[in-house]
């Protein structure tokens, strides 16, 4: 048996400038400064007596051959790998695996190549696992999203992942003090919205309005950049600000980021004295990243706990790993 973890990811700054459109055409390429959050998809792979493919997790397949498989991640995963007979594979997620805005789609991609490489005897990097998870997602699926996630689940830690024109992707690790580390922890939160929609979905349906959405994109790359650095410096008051700036730019991009009643929510939020929020991924659902000090935590909880869940934002330093390695059947 096989067990494979893998974070999801949050993005301070930066989203949308690593889809291939912008990143691929932009002087100066995209860039996202993303960390991977301690909560994960587990993928469990084991061998079976005969030959055919049992795949439990929303619901439950059992086919004999895996171009049936209707679950088009773990089909094209298998087929990537090679492992395409006589295993039964299981997922599991810590969070809903669709819609949060943490990049989960991708983790469950990415956790499935690691744990069917390591089904079939091979050890592969990180690099590999988002360069492969990328070629099922984008190329071989035609999902209409960037590459930031598949990286961001692989390597783990807190980034900036640069993009140039020319397709090569590179990931720069952001050494924070151990200080900046427990403040993250306590002066950023994770709420819940009660609502999801599939960054496919989101995606899809926008529609870009023309040189203001260049330019909101051209702004938010620089953004990545800004928050790279108050990271480095330990700034988290200025960080927790541009979240603001990242919200108003993000929503004038596309008019399927936002509605009335996350909207509202927004200004809920910051009713409580928090410092700067944002919705998380491509929008229209998802979790909201607030920061404030120590004492907004407990504000949050009272104005929105009976309704919305919280996650404390708690730094995964591992990325994608095989937990568990059993061998011997």
């Amino acid at each position: 048996m096989i067990i494979s973890r893998t974070p999801v990811r949050v993005s301070f700054c930066g989203g949308g400038t690593d889809a291939d459109w912008f990143s691929q055409t932009s002087e100066n390429g995209g860039m996202v400064t993303s960390l991977a959050l301690d909560r994960y998809i587990h993928v469990t792979i084991n061998r079976r007596f005969d030959n055919r493919i049992r795949v439990s997790y929303s619901k439950l397949e059992m086919v004999d051959d895996f171009e049936d498989l209707e679950h088009e991640l773990v089909r094209e995963s298998m087929r990537m790998t090679g492992v395409t007979s006589g295993v039964e594979i299981t997922t599991i997620a810590d969070i809903p695996s669709r819609g949060t805005g943490l990049g989960s789609s991708s983790s469950v991609t990415v956790g499935l190549l690691n744990a069917l490489h390591a089904f079939a005897g091979r050890s592969v990097s990180a690099s590999q696992l988002a360069d492969e998870a990328c070629r099922i997602e984008i190329e071989i699926l035609g999902q209409p999203i960037g590459r930031q996630d598949q990286y961001a689940a692989s390597y783990g830690g807190i980034n900036t992942i640069k993009f140039s024109k020319n397709g090569e992707v590179l990931v720069e690790s952001i050494d924070i003090s151990n200080e900046t580390r427990s403040k993250i922890s306590e002066e950023f939160t994770l709420i819940f919205t009660g609502q999801s929609r599939s960054a496919s979905s989101v995606l899809s349906n926008s529609v870009l309005e023309g040189k203001s959405a260049i330019a909101n994109l051209l702004r938010i790359r620089e953004q990545a950049d800004e928050a790279k650095d108050f990271l480095n410096l330990g700034d988290l008051s200025k960080l927790g600000a541009l979240l603001n700036e990242a919200w108003n730019m993000k929503r004038g991009i596309s008019s399927s980021v936002s509605n009335n009643f996350l909207d509202q929510m927004y200004e809920r939020i910051l009713s409580t004295g928090a410092n700067g929020a944002k919705l998380l991924g491509a929008g229209g659902g998802g979790f909201f990243l607030v920061h404030g000090d120590v004492s907004i935590r407990q504000k949050l909880q009272i104005e929105f706990s009976e309704e919305h869940r919280m996650i404390p934002l708690n730094i995964d330093d591992t990325g994608s790993c095989i937990i568990y390695h059993d061998s011997q059947r």
